[in-house]
């Protein structure tokens, strides 16, 4: 079994629940099938039945499972998950294959959102705002120099950019974005180079939106967008 890879501190209900989400979303438990029994479950990881049953609820409520009490504990199709979830997002990257779908359909969310809340954030971000986001650049600058970590930097600085935009319902997606966000900085960071290279366009985007430029900001953005989707081409291929 693989155990929780995050933090040693999980309650046991977080560690069954990370374990399961793990093997249902890495597809080791298909769509259709059904979870072991109760008392197979509280064997394998040494748990009470409230906790395992306290996980499977937690798992339920993000669509990935539906309990039954005469047919049990059925494994539902993705086309059910709560794919903005931050935990199925993070379950999905985590499996051994990395999906070439979820990496297009990010790429494309990426387009969708980004693009516009970065217009948005020249015209509306406050001082504070830009103040962060120009310290969230310099995070990642520090992090290019050897100095910090390089994805929470750019992680920071892309979340700045969904609040700042102003809008209610952009960020009240901001965790789902986040978790997605990090998904494609673990992978194209990974390329030799790669942190440098996307230093200056990040930095052409967090001046636009310092101006309050908005037509910059929205085509430094894409110029972003579209340097990361070269590095996910190049890199995913050899993952799967």
């Amino acid at each position: 079994m693989t155990q929780r890879a995050s933090t040693p501190r999980a309650t046991f209900q977080e560690q069954v629940l990370d374990a399961l989400g793990r093997d249902i979303c890495s597809g080791r438990i298909r769509p259709g099938q059904l979870l072991p029994p109760e008392a197979e479950l509280c064997e394998r990881f040494g748990f009470s039945r409230i906790v395992i049953r306290e996980a499977i609820k937690s798992l339920a409520a993000k669509g990935l499972l539906e309990v039954t009490r005469r047919v049990g504990t059925l494994v539902l199709e993705p086309t059910r998950w709560n794919l903005f979830d931050p935990d199925i997002i993070g379950w999905r990257a985590a499996s051994a294959v990395f999906d070439p779908i979820l990496s297009r359909d990010l790429m494309e969310m990426r387009r969708i959102i980004e693009p516009a809340a970065v217009r948005l954030a020249a015209l509306r971000a406050s001082d504070e705002d830009r103040r962060n986001l120009r310290s969230a650049y310099m995070a990642m600058a520090r992090a290019v120099a050897g100095k910090g970590d390089y994805v929470k930097a750019d992680l920071a600085f892309h979340t700045i950019i969904l609040s700042a935009c102003g809008n209610q319902f952009v960020r009240q997606m901001q965790d789902a974005m986040a978790a997605l966000l990090q998904v494609n900085f673990d992978v194209i960071t990974q390329k030799p180079g790669g942190p440098a290279h996307s230093l200056p366009l990040h930095e052409a985007v967090c001046i636009a939106i310092e101006h309050g430029d908005a037509q910059a900001a929205e085509r430094a953005a894409l110029i972003l967008i579209d340097g990361a989707e070269e590095d996910m081409r190049e890199l995913v291929p050899a993952r799967t």
